[in-house]
């Protein structure tokens, strides 16, 4: 793939996923238990049940993708704080090969990537742990280490309206160019 393909279909599309993220996040939350919910295509309708079925997806679509961009930047959970890869494989794509006037860019250290968030740095900093640990110990594998807690929503709303940020001022913008169209529309919920 090359770079072109990467900044106008990739990493666009794995913000829209992020953004699609938040979005499932923000609905679902609307609720105590998950309503009913039928998907109409071309005006038909093709399937019927309860709004997880595409809530939960979503949401673990998104926080691959999310994890995808964090460790495009370099960055990674060691020891249970946010750290910089030390060396990438052959086949990884990494923000350090593209290359703008001055030269390539850098891997996102930590603190680059806490300091575009408005609010605590520290929560800020459990936002985007809470992405690799999902990830990690609920996604891809089935493991008994991880145990719903009640912050973990609102984190991972933190992390994905984050991330979007992080790749359009660490990527999208040294590279002169304007952040692409990632965001999913919807319509208000009807009372």
């Amino acid at each position: 793939m090359n770079e072109t393909e990467l900044l106008q279909q990739l990493i666009p599309y794995r913000m829209q996923a992020v953004d699609t993220l938040n979005y499932a996040l923000r609905l679902r939350s609307s609720w105590s238990n998950a309503p009913s919910m039928t998907i109409h295509v071309d005006g038909k309708q093709v399937m019927e049940g309860n709004l997880n079925a595409f809530t939960n997806p979503a949401i673990e679509a998104g926080l691959v993708h999310c994890r995808a961009l964090l460790e495009f930047f370099g960055l990674c959970e060691k020891g249970g704080s946010l750290s910089n890869r030390k060396k990438r494989q052959p086949s990884d794509i990494g923000i350090e090969q593209f290359k703008n006037a001055a030269g390539p860019l850098k891997m996102v250290d930590p603190e680059m990537a806490l300091s575009r968030y408005e609010g605590d740095k520290e929560e800020a900093e459990k936002a985007l742990l809470t992405v690799f640990h999902i990830t990690n110990k609920g996604l891809a594998h089935i493991s008994s280490d991880l145990a719903a807690h009640p912050a973990h929503a609102r984190l991972l709303e933190i992390a994905s309206r984050g991330i979007p940020a992080l790749v359009i001022s660490y990527l999208y913008t040294p590279l002169g160019l304007a952040a692409p169209n990632y965001k999913i529309t919807s319509r208000p919920r009807e009372a």
